[in-house]
C-alpha cells in the first residue's frame, strides 16, 4: 500500500521548509528511520528520517521547493506491487508510473496561437509554485515550455531557453497584482565581436541557506528604513588587556578574540539605551522591547552567512563568551546548529575580523532594529590631549538602525556608550565586582 508522507511540524513557529537535499531517489528502498530528506527552516538544516520502510514511489517536492507544514513530500510503497504492477523487463525506469507518463520527443500536436504547446496539458504541467510565479512574472505560458526535469518537470533553466511570453499579458506582470518588473530573460550566449566564442557561463541555483539569505535581506531592505552612524574608537587599552588575558585563556585550551569584549560593551550600551535592544512587529506597528540580551554573531559558513545567537549574554563571563562563540561558529560552519540556537536574537554584531575593512553599512537582521559592524584595528599616530604625538590602536564601529523607530541621536548615544567601555575596558569588570 502507498503511504503519503507530509512535512511534519518540526519546531514551534515553523510554517514551511525548503527541500535542500533528498537522500533517496524514486525507486530506491528505504529503511524505517533511515535518512530521507534535508529541509531548511530559518537557516537551520533539519534531517528528516523515513517514517516507514518501503520503496520510494514518488517524490512530490523537488530540491529548492518550499513546502508548507502538512504539504506532501513523498509517497512510499510499504508493500511491493500493491499500488502498481511491477516493471516489465524492457521498461525504462522513468516509465514505471502509467499515471504520470514522461513526455516523449515526438512532435506535439499543434495548438492555437503562434506557438505550439510542447509540454503536457495545463492540468498536467509539472512545475513548482516558485517556478509558476517566475513564469507568471515573466509572462511565460508554461504550456509552451518543454520540461527537462524528471517526468518532464519544468526547471528554472527551461524558463530562459526560448519560452514564449503569454500573448495576453504584458511582460513582467502576467496578470499578477503588484508584480515587480521582471528580470529580463537571459539570452543564449553569443560570440563577442571578433569571433571569440571561448566564453562560457555557469548558472548556480539560489538554494538552501543562500536562498534564505536572499529572502531575509530582501525583506529587511524593503521594510526597514536603514541609516548608519559611525564612530572611531581608540582601543589601545583593550588590545593590552586582551593580550594579557589571552595567555591565561590559552592555558584552558581556548583562544581569546576581541568579540567577547565587543559583546560585553554592546550589552552595556543596550542596558543604557533599551530601545535599541528591540524587535519590530510590523503587523501591529509596535516596538517590542526585550529584557533579555540575546546577541547574534554573524558567522561566515560555507553555504553563506549565518547568525547563531548567544542567549543571555549578560550572564556570561569573558571566558564563557569566548568558548560559546567559538563553539557556535564551529558547529555553524558544519551545519549542526539547532533552530533555537539560530533564533531569538535581539541585537546582532557582524565582524570580518582582520579583514574588517575601514567602514561598512550592515543590513539589519530583521525584525531586530539595530546591528553593529566591527572593523579592523590599525595602529596609527595620534595627538594626545597633552599635545604629544604617539601610537594608538584605532578602529571604526558602525551601527545601522531602523529609522522608523530610532532617531539618529539614539544611535549616537548608544555607540558612545559602547565606545566608552571599549576605550576603558576595565569598566566591564568593575561592574561585576
Amino acid at each position: 500500500m502507498a503511504f503519503d508522507f507530509r512535512l511534519p511540524d518540526i519546531g514551534e513557529g515553523v510554517a514551511e521548509g525548503e527541500v535542500v537535499q533528498w537522500f533517496v531517489k524514486e525507486g530506491d528502498m528505504v529503511l524505517e528511520d533511515g535518512p530521507l530528506v534535508s529541509v531548511l527552516t530559518d537557516k537551520a538544516n533539519v534531517e528528516i528520517p523515513s517514517p516507514k520502510a518501503g520503496r520510494i514511489s514518488r517524490i512530490h517536492a523537488q530540491v529548492g521547493e518550499k513546502v508548507k507544514v502538512g504539504g506532501l513530500l513523498v509517497s512510499i510503497e510499504t508493500e511491493r506491487g500493491s499500488t502498481s504492477p511491477p516493471n516489465p523487463p524492457a521498461a525504462a525506469p522513468t516509465e514505471t508510473r502509467s499515471e504520470s507518463p514522461k513526455p516523449t520527443n515526438a512532435a506535439p500536436p499543434p495548438a492555437a496561437g503562434p506557438a505550439a504547446a510542447t509540454g503536457e496539458s495545463p492540468a498536467r504541467i509539472l512545475a513548482s509554485p516558485y517556478l509558476r510565479r517566475i513564469a507568471a512574472e515573466r509572462g511565460i505560458d508554461l504550456r509552451t515550455v518543454r520540461g527537462s526535469g524528471p517526468e518532464g518537470r519544468v526547471t528554472e533553466a527551461d524558463l530562459t531557453g526560448g519560452a514564449t511570453p503569454t500573448s495576453g499579458a504584458a511582460p513582467g506582470t502576467a496578470g499578477v497584482p503588484g508584480a515587480l518588473p521582471p528580470s529580463p530573460a537571459t539570452p543564449a550566449p553569443t560570440a563577442p565581436a571578433g569571433g571569440d566564442s571561448s566564453d562560457s557561463t555557469e548558472r548556480v541555483p539560489i538554494r538552501g541557506i543562500r536562498r534564505a539569505i536572499w529572502d531575509h535581506m530582501t525583506l529587511s531592505t524593503h521594510t526597514a528604513a536603514h541609516f548608519t552612524y559611525v564612530e572611531e574608537v581608540d582601543v589601545s587599552e583593550l588590545v593590552l588587556l586582551r593580550d594579557r588575558m589571552a595567555k591565561h585563556v590559552e592555558k584552558q585550551g581556548s583562544k581569546l578574540s576581541f568579540l567577547p569584549f565587543f559583546v560585553k560593551a554592546v550589552v552595556a550600551g543596550l542596558r543604557a539605551h533599551p530601545r535599541v535592544n528591540a524587535t519590530i512587529d510590523d503587523a501591529r506597528m509596535e516596538l517590542v522591547l526585550h529584557s533579555a540580551f540575546n546577541i547574534g554573531i554573524a558567522t561566515a559558513a560555507p553555504e553563506g552567512l549565518i547568525v547563531p545567537v548567544v542567549h543571555h549574554a549578560d550572564e556570561r563571563s569573558i571566558l564563557e563568551l569566548s568558548k560559546e562563540i567559538a563553539d557556535l561558529a564551529e558547529r555553524g560552519r558544519a551545519g549542526k546548529l539547532t533552530r533555537p540556537e539560530m533564533s531569538g536574537g535581539t541585537f546582532t554584531i557582524t565582524s570580518l575580523g582582520a579583514l574588517g575593512g575601514v567602514l561598512a553599512t550592515p543590513i539589519l537582521n530583521y525584525p531586530e532594529v539595530a546591528i553593529m559592524g566591527v572593523h579592523k584595528i590599525q595602529r596609527r599616530p595620534v595627538y594626545r590631549p597633552d599635545g604629544t604625538l604617539g601610537p594608538a590602536d584605532l578602529m571604526n564601529l558602525s551601527v545601522s538602525l531602523d529609522h522608523r523607530v530610532l532617531d539618529g541621536i539614539v544611535g549616537a548615544q548608544f555607540l558612545a556608550t559602547v565606545k566608552s567601555y571599549l576605550e576603558d575596558p576595565h569598566q566591564m569588570f568593575a561592574e561585576m565586582a
